[in-house]
């Protein structure tokens, strides 16, 4: 791959909008341009590079944030050389033009372009990958996505369920934790995995479990022990009170099947036997 370039594109993409801003070798703007997102647009971005330079598109070197998707394919099917730059380093970027910080998009297509232009070594130069790996992606983007969408309805069916018809869900020891907030929400990316408070619950009912939680521990000893048990091992008041009304939730939910009012020496006649 031949590095040799004589102008300098940036481009500030978005969802629906991309802006494009064109240098040559000294800097000087050569043209500012927004394009839509999408088969067409993208061709047209292509096309407009290759007319406002003349040149060849190994000629032309491209900045841009994000290191895949269909604009840096676009872009690597027709030649141009194209260039990745993190985040961060942008935000550095942008100190030479303005301290303020205020997002504008004319500005960052520019930013680009000259970071480019005088700082190419710092960028990673991006190749156009093999076609599995690319379909590979895909499928594995549209999976997260139908995922999400399918957590999404679900927890939103049952919201609906808990406001007209809560008695289905009052034996359902999965669907209360997850709507008192209790359940975690695990999320996972590679070899990374988080563990967090669930946001998306029903207030109310959050807030009951909370409290009942709290006076479990003061007037319950099995209760009492456990929370000890969770703070020793450095869990903070909230996330070891989420865990007492899980096992509350448990034992609600096993009385409702059993039609059996609540015993405090239930576990201990149960190891007896």
């Amino acid at each position: 791959m031949t590095n040799e370039a004589r102008w300098f594109a940036g481009i500030d993409w978005a969802s629906q909008t991309h802006q494009v801003c064109l240098i040559d070798v000294g800097g000087k703007i050569i043209g500012e341009r927004a394009f839509a997102h999408g088969g067409a647009g993208l061709t047209e971005l292509c096309a407009w590079l290759l007319a406002r330079t003349g040149a060849a598109p190994a000629a032309i070197a491209v900045a841009i944030e994000v290191p895949h998707g269909p604009i840096v394919e676009a872009l690597l099917e027709h030649g141009f050389q194209v260039y990745a730059i993190n985040p961060k380093q942008l935000d550095r970027f942008r100190d030479r033009f303005t301290v303020a910080g205020a997002k504008d998009d004319r500005r960052d297509a520019l930013v680009l372009a000259d970071s480019l232009r005088t700082d190419r070594h710092c960028l990673r130069r991006l190749a156009a990958e093999d076609a599995v790996v690319i379909e590979l992606r895909e499928w594995s983007r549209m999976t997260e996505d139908l995922q999400q969408e399918r957590n999404r309805l679900a927890n939103r069916m049952r919201e609906q369920l808990w406001r007209y018809y809560p008695q289905a869900l009052a034996r359902s020891y999965h669907a209360l934790r997850a709507l008192s907030g209790v359940a975690p929400v695990t999320r996972r990316s590679g070899k990374r995995c988080i563990v967090a408070r669930r946001q998306a619950c029903q207030t109310r009912l959050r807030d009951a479990v909370y409290h009942w939680a709290r006076v479990a521990i003061q007037h319950d000893e099995l209760s009492r022990r456990r929370y000890a048990e969770l703070r020793k091992r450095g869990h903070s008041h909230g996330r070891a009170l989420r865990s007492v009304a899980d096992r509350l939730l448990a034992v609600a939910c096993a009385m409702l099947a059993r039609q059996t009012p609540f015993d405090p020496e239930y576990a201990a006649k149960r190891a007896v036997a």
